[in-house]
C-alpha cells in the first residue's frame, strides 16, 4: 500500500504491505469551509458569549488596541483572519498607528522576516507594527499572584492596551489540553518565570490528564488571560490540510470551548489495539522545523505503541533542536531516567521536552529519520536512520517479515483513543 508522509516541505512515499498495516490513523477529516473570509467575517458579527466585533470596538472607541497572533509554530490562518478584523477596526475609526500586532512567541525564537511574510505578507507588514514578544527581553508589568500564588508578569505592550483581540488555533496539546484561547496570554506574552511555574504542574498530571475544565495549567492559563482582559478572541479550527473547518468568535471562553469540542471531533480517533511498531510523520513543516514542535507527534505515537515496542518517527528538524535548554539537557543526560529524576526534583523549560522525549524512549525504541545528525540523534535517545526504508528494514530484522504497525500520517494532531472493549 502507498501511504503519503510528510517531512518537511516534501512527501515521502511510503510502500508498505498491506498484511503489516494493522490500522491507519487519520483524523475524523471535516472539510475546510468554501469561503474562508466568509466565515470569518460571519464568525465576528455573530459571536460566540459577545457584541459582534463592530459594537464592542464602537462602545469602547480604544485608542491602543493589540492584536496578539502567533508565530510559525502554530498553524493560524492569519492570511484569513487578520483583514476582516483590520477593517472592522479601521471603519470604527481605528487608525493603523493606534494598532499594534503582538507576536505570542512565549520562549521561542522570533520569526524570520522571510516567515513573517509568508505568514502575514507583505501588505499587513508594511502598513502595520508587528512585535515579537521575548520573554527574557521584553519589558513586563507585574500583575501580582494568579490564586495559584504564581506571579503573572505580562509584555507591557498588551499591558498598556485598552483593547485585545487574539487570535489562534485550537488543537490538541499535551499539556494543556487545546491550543488557541487563553494561551495567547499565558504563555503567549509573559515572563519565563510565569510559563516555568505554570508549565511545572504538567509533571504531576502527564500520565493521568483531567479533562480541560479541570486541568489546573489551562485553568491557570484563564485566569491569567482574564486578569489581562483579553476582550475578543478570534481562533479556527483546522483540519489537517490547515483548512478552516470552523471559526469561533468572542468570548474567551465560550468561545474557545465550543473550539474545543469541535477539535475533539475532529483529531480524536479510536485506536483498536496497542501495536508493536508505530510509524508516525510530525506533519512535515511548520510543525517539523525542530525537534522542540517535532515532539508531539512521538507523544501521540507512543500512545499506539506496546511498551517495548518501536517507533518510526519522521521529522525533518531542519532547525535542529529548537530551544537552548532543551538542547543542554539533552546533552549532558546519560540515560531517560537521569532527565525523568531531574525533571522532578527541579522543573525547567525547555527541560521539560527533554522529559516528555525521555519517557517514550524509556520504555520504547525510537527510529529516527530526519535531518539531525547521529550524534544528535543519539542524544535524544533514538536511533538515527538515513530514510524510511532503513527504519523499516531494522524493523523487520527485529520483529520479522509479519510484523504488525499503526501508521500516523498526521502525528501532530491525531490523538488515539485505545478502544478499551
Amino acid at each position: 500500500m502507498k501511504v503519503l508522509l510528510k517531512y518537511g516541505r516534501e512527501i515521502i512515499n511510503a510502500d508498505i504491505k498491506d498484511g503489516n498495516i494493522s490500522q491507519i490513523l487519520l483524523p475524523n477529516e471535516l472539510p475546510g469551509v468554501s469561503n474562508p473570509s466568509v466565515e470569518v467575517e460571519e464568525s465576528l458579527s455573530s459571536p460566540i458569549g459577545t457584541l459582534p466585533l463592530s459594537e464592542l470596538v464602537r462602545q469602547r472607541v480604544p485608542n491602543n488596541v493589540v492584536i496578539v497572533v502567533n508565530d510559525v509554530t502554530r498553524p493560524t490562518p492569519c492570511q484569513y483572519m487578520l483583514p476582516p478584523i483590520l477593517r472592522i477596526l479601521e471603519e470604527e475609526g481605528v487608525t493603523k498607528e493606534q494598532i499594534t500586532l503582538l507576536m505570542a512567541t512565549g520562549l521561542h525564537k522570533p520569526n524570520s522576516h522571510e516567515q513573517n511574510v509568508e505568514i502575514f505578507g507583505e501588505e499587513i507588514l508594511q502598513n502595520y507594527k508587528l512585535i515579537p514578544h521575548m520573554a527574557d527581553k521584553s519589558e513586563l508589568v507585574d500583575y501580582g499572584m494568579l490564586s495559584s500564588g504564581i506571579p503573572l508578569l505580562v509584555n507591557k505592550i498588551a499591558a498598556d492596551a485598552d483593547f485585545i483581540i487574539t487570535l489562534g488555533a485550537i488543537l490538541h496539546h499535551y499539556m494543556a489540553g487545546f491550543s488557541g484561547g487563553r494561551k495567547s496570554i499565558l504563555p503567549g506574552v509573559v515572563g519565563r518565570e510565569t510559563i516555568q511555574k505554570n508549565h511545572s504542574r504538567q509533571v504531576d498530571m502527564i500520565d493521568n490528564m483531567p479533562s480541560i475544565k479541570a486541568n489546573p495549567v489551562s485553568l491557570e492559563m484563564i485566569e491569567a488571560a482574564r486578569k489581562v482582559g483579553v476582550d475578543f478572541i478570534v481562533n479556527a479550527v483546522p483540519n489537517s490540510k490547515g483548512e478552516i473547518v470552523k471559526i469561533v468568535s468572542g468570548d474567551l471562553e465560550k468561545a474557545w470551548y465550543e473550539g474545543t469540542r469541535i477539535t475533539s471531533q475532529v483529531y480524536e480517533v479510536p485506536l483498536m489495539e496497542l501495536s508493536d511498531v508505530t510509524i508516525v510523520s510530525a506533519n512535515g513543516y511548520p510543525r517539523d522545523i525542530n525537534t522542540y514542535q517535532a515532539q508531539k507527534a512521538l507523544d501521540h505515537a507512543d500512545r499506539a505503541t506496546k511498551t517495548g515496542g518501536t517507533i518510526i518517527f519522521l521529522a525533518e528538524c531542519i532547525e535542529g533542536l529548537g530551544e537552548p535548554v532543551f538542547e543542554e539537557w539533552v546533552k549532558k543526560a546519560n540515560s531517560p531516567e537521569e532527565i525523568i529524576r531531574w525533571i522532578r526534583e527541579e522543573f525547567v523549560m525547555g527541560g521539560h521536552k527533554a522529559y516528555l522525549i525521555a519517557k517514550v524512549a524509556k520504555n520504547k525504541k525510537v527510529l529516527m529519520v530526519s535531518s539531525l545528525d547521529e550524534k544528535t540523534t543519539k542524544m535524544l535517545f533514538a536511533e538515527k536512520c538515513a530514510s524510511l526504508d532503513e527504519a523499516l528494514d531494522r524493523v523487520e530484522s527485529q520483529y520479522g517479515s509479519n510484523f504488525k504497525c499503526v501508521i500516523m500520517p498526521e502525528g501532530s494532531v491525531t490523538i488515539p483513543v485505545l478502544n478499551e472493549g
